[in-house]
């Protein structure tokens, strides 16, 4: 009694990578395109951020709530903070989907798994932007002006 084993590359493809006739371009080859540019600006964006807030200054013992309010003061950082939350979540969820392509098998164990992903992730970029662009880092409650002795009195 011998033993058959499936000859590799048997021509098998599974479900999700299988191509349209027709389809000139591809999603599985954009994702693919797409992780390598997002990483490269991903490492630029990182470094920046890690050189301003560890190497310009006092380093990391100038970072406080009054540094990043400071920070968000300005669009520029808004602007790279932001961009740095949404190629992160993006590039990180097209990953996490290509692992659930490859090793869920079932089609509604697939389904629900990057619905489960892709909900988690539009939470997180919506919540992240609005924190982005509504910080405030001098609330005035009632007349009063939150956190005490942060923010010069009105």
């Amino acid at each position: 009694m011998s033993a058959t084993i499936e000859t590799p590359r048997s021509g098998r493809i599974a479900p999700q990578y299988r191509r349209s006739k027709g389809n000139g371009g591809s999603f599985e080859m954009i994702a693919w395109l797409f992780m390598r540019l997002s990483g490269i600006v991903l490492v630029v964006l990182i470094f920046g951020h890690l050189f301003v807030n560890l190497m310009v200054g006092q380093g990391i013992h100038a970072i406080d709530f009054g540094f990043v309010a400071g920070k968000w003061a300005s669009p520029f950082w808004q602007v790279w903070d932001l961009a740095m939350l949404w190629l992160a979540m993006l590039h990180g969820s097209n990953g996490v989907r290509t692992i659930i392509n490859d090793y869920a098998e079932r089609n509604a164990t697939r389904m629900w798994l990057k619905g489960i992903l892709y909900a988690a992730a539009a939470v997180i970029v919506i919540l992240g932007t609005l924190v982005i662009f509504t910080f405030n880092p001098c609330p005035v409650v009632n007349g009063v002006p939150l956190p005490g002795g942060f923010c010069p009195a009105p």
